[in-house]
């Protein structure tokens, strides 16, 4: 499954505050049962805005990370807020079926 959330960085402050925060906090996040990376983005023609992708074996793996934070998953996550705005975006579950164009290499089994 993917958790996706939009990163809106406020004024007088960079992507790469976030972007180290997301690090470390990445990096402790992952060691959890389940993580199976994380991606982050900048928005095209807006340096501000970046989109955040974590990727988990199931919902549920995810849900019991959320359950019981790491105290300094907590600690980054708040260092980082005063210099932006967090919207979660949604959870998505992998598809059970792709339809590609005749001749695309489907990524998924």
């Amino acid at each position: 499954m993917k958790y996706l959330f939009e990163v809106k960085i406020r004024d007088g402050h960079t992507a790469e505050e976030y972007a180290d925060a997301w690090v470390r906090a990445s990096e402790l996040i992952q060691q959890a049962p389940g993580a199976l990376g994380t991606e982050l983005h900048r928005k095209i023609d807006d340096p501000k805005t970046l989109i955040a992708i974590a990727h988990w074996d199931s919902k549920a793996s995810r849900d019991v990370m959320e359950a019981q934070p790491a105290p300094k998953v907590k600690e980054i996550i708040k260092s980082a807020a005063p210099f932006c705005e967090i919207h979660v975006i949604g959870e998505f579950e992998e598809p059970e079926w792709v339809v590609m164009p005749s001749g695309q290499k489907q990524d998924h089994d």
